[in-house]
């Protein structure tokens, strides 16, 4: 007889009465074996101790159970699955784009530097651009000189990772935070 089992969610063990088969192996909260029991007796010593008879492995022969406080399980779970997301976040960096104008005022610039600031610091990647616009196509070390002097202003806590680069009517420029 082959007993098939549905959780409500994929994450989800079944727990104490929604077990449905009539017997299971039966594991201690320590992880001792405490041996093959109908699953009514499995249940009663779960209540006895204060915990839930939760179902591990529905594919064992027999099923395998085992006695554990399912709330503070799913807790910790929860809390693993947080913090691994956490830990992978802070290992990709972003990059931020910033575009700047050849003819930008200083003004302008000291705002661009406090928010760059703020991401490098972050530990985010930092790309600068220049779009040319119409004549300034002809001046492109305009431009060039005001990522270089962006740059500068930011060298005690950025690296410049790429030079500045025209592509098109685009100048780029990448810079990395310092180690």
């Amino acid at each position: 007889m082959e007993v098939l089992f549905i959780a409500s969610s994929k994450n989800n063990l079944l727990i104490n009465e929604q077990i449905r088969v009539s017997q299971v192996l039966v594991i201690g909260p320590n992880g001792e074996q405490v041996g093959v029991k109908t699953t009514q007796d499995a249940l009663t010593l779960a209540t006895y101790a204060g915990l839930d008879l939760v179902l591990i492995n529905p594919n064992g022969n027999p099923p395998v159970c085992k006695l554990m406080d399912y709330n503070k399980f799913k807790y910790e779970k929860a809390k693993k699955e947080k913090e691994a997301l956490k830990k992978q976040r802070a290992s990709i960096s972003e990059t931020k784009e910033f575009r700047l104008s050849p003819t930008i005022d200083i003004g302008d610039i000291e705002t661009k530097l406090k928010n760059v600031t703020k991401y490098l610091e972050k530990g985010d990647k930092i790309k600068l651009s220049i779009r040319f616009k119409g004549r300034q196509m002809a001046h492109t070390d305009l431009g060039k000189e005001v990522l270089i002097k962006f740059a500068a202003r930011l060298e005690d806590i950025a690296e410049i990772e790429q030079q500045p680069k025209l592509d098109g009517r685009s100048m780029t420029m990448l810079l990395a935070p310092k180690k």
